[in-house]
């Protein structure tokens, strides 16, 4: 469903003014130079356990497409008395105020077996980006660019394992196929080729970025030969501070990282008016798109910001087949305990449409499945998991029960 692309949080306010200078304080313990700990992945987006300031455990995305550390909720800094030393209003298109952000200074920032300190953090007013909501589950922050920059990082997506090394005593691996990136402003560059069909292809300077969810993110003004291809569907493309970001979705020939052909890749062709308010923007590097973590998750990855490479070797989700949103729903996870499901967007003529299932429709069973026993995860793990695939829902509306049935389809 669109969640793959949901967290596509680019954000201006990680541009250079707002980057403090302080001393990058992650550290091993001594005598250390790897520490391997398990993480949470929800949406292709790798979670890490977080305490800040010695006293409040949360969880932050691990995210190489931002700058500065970023609390989404300024209720948690409150909470520990923290100092903030200036505040900002971010502005969208046309100059219209969105969001109100602060910097507070001295934070820790400790991960099991690293220690982090002195490190600047950015804090917004409000749950904005509504993370725990559209992920289903706890979600209090983003970690950059300050993680990657001192370690080599290894994600392994499917034993949801991180391993932090010391560049030093970091060794190449030949099952690992290396590929060149540039790091600019922070952020971690990779030039793949892209056939967008059997009679048009280029070379694309693309963001790689681990914090967002979708495989394939476009930009249409970037490059004549980026064209959304005839079949495509309009939808909700992802989500930013302003809320959500518009375009067409489609699929792509290839996409070829090094010795690597991926096809039919699901690719998201944003709508630069409802864009520009996102997140991770840079004003000064020209780029063509992104690949996120719909991509980044078919591979054991390797980052090596210091030496300027990331090493990818496939792993069992590399052949598995591409699919947007089969149920057209999407659906929000609200409550204490998150396991509340609400329908918050309906893709026009897809099968929930068709069945008339409506917005501010409570889930209340999957497939004869309680949706209290469920995570969001789940739920839309049953909505995406194949075409042709037969889902009962069972749904509350103005206090009234009742039932949906349907068949997943493919838009693409």
């Amino acid at each position: 469903m669109f969640l793959r692309n949901f967290f596509i949080i680019f954000i201006l306010i990680t541009s250079s003014k707002f980057c403090l200078a302080q001393v990058l304080g992650f550290s091993l313990p001594p005598g250390k130079t790897k520490v391997q700990f398990p993480i949470e992945v929800y949406n292709n987006l790798v979670v890490v356990p977080i305490i800040l300031n010695h006293q409040l455990p949360l969880k932050f995305i691990l995210d190489t497409g931002v700058r500065t550390s970023i609390l989404t909720e300024k209720a948690y800094s409150d909470i520990l008395n923290l100092v903030y030393s200036r505040k900002y209003s971010v502005a969208g298109p046309g100059g219209e105020k969105l969001v109100d952000a602060y910097v507070t200074n001295n934070v820790s920032l400790d991960m099991p077996g690293v220690q982090g300190r002195g490190h600047a953090m950015l804090v917004l007013d409000q749950d904005y980006l509504e993370l725990r909501n559209y992920l289903g589950t706890d979600v209090q922050g983003i970690l950059g660019y300050e993680l990657f920059s001192r370690f080599i990082i290894k994600i392994d997506y499917e034993k949801k394992q991180l391993t932090l090394m010391l560049p030093q005593r970091f060794r190449e691996n030949r099952k690992f196929q290396l590929l060149p990136i540039s790091i600019e402003d922070t952020k971690p560059y990779i030039t793949v080729n892209l056939e967008m069909n059997d009679s048009t292809s280029l070379s694309a300077k693309l963001l790689v970025d681990s914090g967002a969810s979708h495989g394939l993110f476009l930009e249409t003004s970037s490059n004549a030969k980026i064209q959304i291809p005839e079949k495509h569907v309009e939808s909700i493309v992802g989500r930013g501070l302003g809320g959500e970001i518009t375009g067409e979705i489609a699929k792509i020939k290839t996409l070829k990282l090094g010795k690597y052909g991926i096809s039919n890749v699901v690719t998201s062709f944003p709508d630069p008016n409802t864009y520009m308010d996102t997140i991770k923007t840079s004003l000064t590097v020209f780029r063509n798109g992104s690949i996120g973590g719909e991509i980044l998750s078919r591979f054991v990855v390797i980052f090596n910001f210091p030496g300027e490479k990331i090493y990818l070797k496939k792993n069992y989700s590399f052949k598995k087949d591409f699919y947007f949103n089969l149920s057209g729903l999407t659906i929000r996870a609200q409550g204490a305990r998150l396991k509340n499901f609400e329908i918050t967007n309906i893709r026009k003529d897809s099968p929930a449409q068709r069945v008339d299932l409506q917005l501010g429709d409570k889930i209340i069973s999957v497939n004869g499945i309680v949706a209290s026993e469920l995570e969001l995860n789940s739920i839309n793990g049953f909505l995406n998991s194949k075409p042709g695939k037969r889902i009962n829902l069972q749904i509350e509306r103005k206090g009234i029960k009742i039932r949906k049935d349907f068949r997943l389809e493919d838009p693409l």
